[in-house]
């Protein structure tokens, strides 16, 4: 029997919840109410009380809940945000936006996450804001980070677009910074029918300036305080998340599990000592929104797996330092060797809730299966 093991399967996903979803989706359709409304202020209220936080807002997307975090923080041209070179694009290129700088740190090689003590060097006067990435689905040391922030009197702006549900000290994701960022992108632990997102707060005037922000700046109808953009979250958007949220938990348990059962084959195959596995760091939730590996023959194995029909993908292959946009920062190869080491050995495997046990076999099998032939 030949086993594939796509690296996502949402189709799997949704054939649990269609009976339950359908329904929510045809009664917006029929009152043909697809803006803001009562099921965008239900989710926000479940997703408040989920994140821990005194407030939710849903927006457009995860880039876009970073953007408005970053305008309602009055972060613009002439002032620095320090933040990961090693994540996705939106996370520098919000900051660019604004018009203000993006200012790299390395990041942990255990972790993946910003690491604390190269912080404080990069402060200058002009810095303003830190924003931590929760890669992977593991918080940053926040801890660490919030000391400095509060030292030289910054914010802190969370983005835990990967990280719903993470916590660190037990503390949520989203609750711990100034404003926490999330991406419900179709592929996240929680995820949306298209594009979507969300800002959290514990701060009343950052919500309420967050929430005119979201429509233009606009309170009431067709007067401008200030200027926003049009980060609303759809209707259909908002319920199918509420429907979803329900079942995050499970989902993360599942994730966590199959962390753990490929931990067991890893070491039954004996390739614990090969191939580098996820650390969980101590006082943390880790929900797995990926299960990062890393090795020097991470190019030689990706193709590999692709031929053995196992869905792997690299994230990210171009830290944001070398990105050709950002070239007028000047950042030059070997600035941040960490994040450029990450860039070149990581390697996400198969890790959503409804992978079989045969499928994760497939997977280490076929990893075994490289390394057998590279040693032989």
């Amino acid at each position: 029997m030949n086993i594939t093991v796509p690296l996502l399967d949402l189709v799997a996903q949704y054939q649990t919840l269609r009976e339950e979803i359908e329904p929510v989706i045809r009664r917006i359709c029929d009152s043909q109410k697809f803006i803001l409304g009562p099921d965008v202020e239900s989710f926000e209220a479940a997703a408040a009380k989920y994140c821990h936080t005194k407030y939710a807002l849903g927006v457009s997307s995860g880039t876009d809940a970073l953007l408005l975090g970053l305008m309602a923080l009055d972060i613009g041209v002439g002032d620095e945000v320090i933040t990961s070179p090693y994540t996705f694009f939106a996370t520098g290129g919000s900051i660019a936006r604004t018009g203000a700088e993006p200012v790299f740190v390395d990041i942990d090689p255990v972790s993946f996450n910003l690491d604390p003590a190269q912080i404080e060097s990069k402060i200058t006067t002009r810095t303003k804001a830190i924003m931590p990435v929760h890669l992977y689905g593991q918080c940053a040391d926040l801890t660490a980070i919030n000391e400095i922030a509060r030292r030289f009197k910054l914010v802190v702006i969370e983005d835990a677009a990967q990280a719903i549900g993470a916590e660190s000290e037990g503390k949520r994701a989203g609750s711990i910074g100034e404003i926490g960022c999330f991406s419900f992108f179709p592929s996240k632990n929680l995820g949306a029918f298209g594009d979507a997102g969300m800002v959290t707060t514990n701060d009343q005037q950052l919500f309420e300036k967050m929430k005119i922000l979201r429509v233009h700046g606009m309170q009431p109808k067709y007067f401008h305080q200030l200027i926003g953009g049009n980060f609303r979250i759809d209707a259909l958007q908002a319920a199918v998340l509420e429907v979803k949220l329900k079942y995050l938990d499970q989902w993360s348990a599942a994730r966590q599990n199959n962390a753990a059962k490929y931990r067991q084959l890893f070491s039954e195959a004996g390739l614990a000592s090969i191939l580098s596995l996820p650390v969980e760091v101590k006082n943390a939730r880790h929900i797995y929104n990926q299960f990062v590996v890393r090795t020097p023959e991470r190019d030689a194995l990706l193709k590999f797996l692709q031929a053995e029909q196992v869905g792997c993908e690299v994230y990210y292959p171009v830290p944001l330092h070398l990105q050709e946009c950002f070239s007028y920062l000047g950042y030059q190869v070997g600035d941040f060797p960490e994040s450029e080491k990450a860039a070149e050995e990581t390697l996400a495997l198969p890790i959503y809730p409804e992978l079989s046990q045969a499928q994760l076999e497939k997977v280490v099998g076929s990893i075994a299966k490289f390394f057998r032939g590279r040693n032989s």
